[in-house]
């Protein structure tokens, strides 16, 4: 608009020769009129010099070309709303959302598809550090009441699923317990024997590597009494070992004097050998004191002195020798030592007395040193090789008692350990010492009384998660096991102790599910059946009659008085009478015909409980008037129901109401008469 614009052509339909000049734009150096300013909320104006303001076209008089102008000068762009505030506050702006506002490690969950329910992601479920919150207001946010529904219905499905696999795996667990503590005791008897064989073994080996070393010395291991025995000695067998044994210890008391006095005859006790002509020395000065003989026995050391017998004739017999043996000391093999001379000080300095010697320590501080009568002779290596040997021999015995001593403990710690109650059974268990080794024959093979620990270890599982059925099999099965032992008394009320408790606890189970299920027939009869074949068939009748009464009781005090009698007494004869006919016809068919007269007995009390009721309610009417009558009537028609399962208790119905009427007429006609 700055530059003059000489030619303007604007359409209309008459021309003009005369262009109208528009003048160019001046400059506005007084105050903008009032009508001209910017409207509040308008934005301000720039005050800049340099710019310019639109002028104002100049006033036109009239015509179409004036009209044209004042339209395209009163055009405005970018106009402002007439609510616009300037002074309000600018919008906030919107905060960043994290990348994933699950937390570090949870997962976003799927998003739902169309209609459908969000899904159930495991993987956020099993996160430790989600938050459940968080979790269900992004999942559930945009979710209607039918999708929130079944989302609850996949979370409780998900739920019992774990459950289910919880159970499992702890039932699991404690059968591979099981099953693994067998293992372990089954490997430490095994590791027991092992033991005991490479304990043998090792003995055996360094017998026969000190026997092969000294060769000719092996004939004198045997330690042969003096008085000589024949070649029977060696057989092996345990009556000849006996005999042998025997014959031994009765040469020994005939050739030593008061022998028998330190050694009485014991089983096992035998002469492992006569160490032959010993000489005793002074401890001090190692000078000889008197003739000995050793005598080795199995747990006893004997020393026996020699001393001259005395001539009782001129002529003595020449079959009697002229010393005797008497026996003076003897001690226990594990009570003493004995110690080989040769290697002690007093030997090596060159005192050849006791190279040949041998030391005794007794269990005090006594000791006393013995010499071969003969130098090198090999009794001496042959006493103290035939010494280490016994003295071995013995300790393993011991050790053999103490290992059997804590079996027997083991045994006993084990079996009251898993049932307390054996610790009240005493004469059984001071015979479970032998127990633990002790074979039943089940199925043509041999068992040992672990095994049954086994079958309780079943049965308790089979009871714990009430699976009914292979547990009466098992009880079953283990009381036929136990009839079966008639010659093995021990074991017989072994198994009978343990399978009556773990029935007695089935049959509390079972017959809590009988009170619960009386209703039904088909459960009843299950119930019984199992009872019955635990031997719990009374108990059984008495909880299923109960229960009836019970149910009689509190259906009988559903039926309320409001005023009318007829109906108050059909209601209750109805429930009596019909649930009497339920209960007699579930009777014969789960329980055995013989216990039909313990039911009989229960329905003629129920009976008497009824008339008491209906003598109770009656006693306010008049006899054989017709509310009566209309009760006595109902009340028969409704014991009529009982014959359908042969019973008719027709007569018995209303007979308590009967003699109260036919007394009271009684009392009536005395008192005329008195009158």
């Amino acid at each position: 608009m700055s530059e003059e614009r000489s030619k303007i052509s604007l359409r209309s339909g008459n021309k003009r020769k005369g262009r109208p000049t528009i003048s160019a734009p001046k400059q506005i150096s007084s105050p903008i009129p009032q009508d001209a300013q910017p409207r509040p909320g308008a934005p301000a104006t720039i005050s800049d010099p340099s710019s310019r303001q639109r002028p104002r076209p100049p006033p036109v008089t009239s015509g179409k070309t004036s009209d044209l102008v004042k339209r395209r000068y009163s055009t405005r762009f970018n106009n402002l709303p007439n609510n616009f505030d300037a002074t309000a506050p600018p919008v906030p702006s919107v905060p960043s959302l994290p990348a994933n506002s699950f937390g570090p490690n949870e997962r976003r969950p799927p998003p739902s598809r169309g209609g459908a329910a969000p899904t159930v992601d495991i993987n956020a479920l099993r996160d430790p550090n989600m938050v459940p919150d968080q979790y269900v207001s992004s999942v559930l946010s945009d979710a209607t009441e039918d999708q929130i529904r079944e989302y609850e219905e996949s979370l409780r499905k998900l739920k019992r699923r774990a459950s289910a696999d919880l159970q499992q795996n702890v039932m699991q667990n404690r059968t591979q317990f099981i099953k693994i503590s067998k293992e372990a005791e089954k490997l430490k008897g095994e590791m027991r024997a092992l033991r005991t064989l490479m304990s043998e073994l090792k003995m055996n080996t360094t017998a026969l590597r000190s026997a092969s070393s000294r060769g000719d010395e092996t004939a004198g291991m045997s330690g042969q009494m003096s008085t000589g025995l024949s070649k029977r000695d060696k057989r092996s067998s345990v009556a000849d070992r006996s005999a042998l044994w025997n014959s031994q210890m009765q040469a020994l008391y005939k050739s030593v004097e008061g022998s028998q006095k330190f050694l009485p005859n014991s089983p096992g006790r035998h002469v492992v050998q006569n160490a032959g002509l010993w000489i005793e020395l002074d401890n001090a000065t190692y000078k000889s004191r008197r003739a000995m003989q050793i005598f080795l026995l199995n747990d006893h050391l004997l020393i026996a002195s020699r001393k001259k017998r005395k001539v009782e004739s001129a002529n003595p017999s020449s079959r009697n020798p002229s010393s005797k043996l008497v026996a003076d000391r003897c001690w226990p093999l594990l009570d003493i030592e004995v110690v080989d001379m040769a290697g002690t000080g007093e030997a090596s300095g060159g005192t050849s007395k006791l190279a040949d010697a041998i030391m005794v320590r007794g269990g005090g501080q006594d000791s006393f040193i013995y010499r071969t009568e003969k130098s090198e002779d090999a009794e001496k290596k042959a006493l103290l090789l035939n010494v280490r040997k016994a003295v071995e021999e013995l300790r393993k015995g011991l050790r053999s008692e103490m290992e059997a001593n804590n079996k027997a403990k083991e045994t006993i710690n084990y079996f009251a350990s898993r049932d307390p109650g054996l610790l009240q059974k005493t004469e059984l268990l001071e015979t479970l010492s032998d127990i633990k080794d002790m074979l039943i024959e089940v199925d043509g093979k041999q068992q040992n009384l672990r095994w049954v620990e086994g079958q309780m270890d079943e049965l308790d599982i089979d009871v714990a998660l009430q699976r009914f059925e292979p547990a009466v099999a098992r009880v079953e099965k283990l009381k036929g096991l136990a009839r079966g032992l008639k010659n093995n008394l021990v074991a017989q009320d072994f198994i009978n102790f343990k399978v009556e408790e773990r029935s007695s606890k089935l049959a509390i189970m079972v017959l809590r599910e009988l009170e619960l299920s009386h209703n039904n027939q088909n459960k009843t009869q299950r119930h019984v059946s199992w009872l019955t074949r635990l031997g719990f068939d009374d108990r059984a009748r008495e909880a299923y009659l109960t229960a009836r009464s019970d149910t009689i009781h509190r259906r009988s005090r559903q039926c309320i008085f409001q005023g009318d009698l007829h109906l108050y007494i059909w209601q209750l004869s109805f429930v009596y009478f019909t649930i009497i006919h339920n209960t007699v016809q579930c009777f014969q068919g789960c329980f055995p015909p013989p216990m039909m007269s313990a039911c009989v007995k229960w329905a003629k009390e129920e009976v008497e409980s009824f008339n008491v009721i209906l003598a109770r309610q009656l006693s306010s009417t008049e006899r054989d008037g017709q509310v009566w009558t209309q009760c006595m009537d109902r009340a028969k028609a409704h014991a009529r129901l009982l014959s359908e399962v042969g019973l008719d208790f027709t007569n018995m119905v209303g007979k308590e109401v009967e003699e109260d009427g036919m007394r009271l007429e009684g009392q009536g006609q005395i008192g005329l008469g008195l009158a």
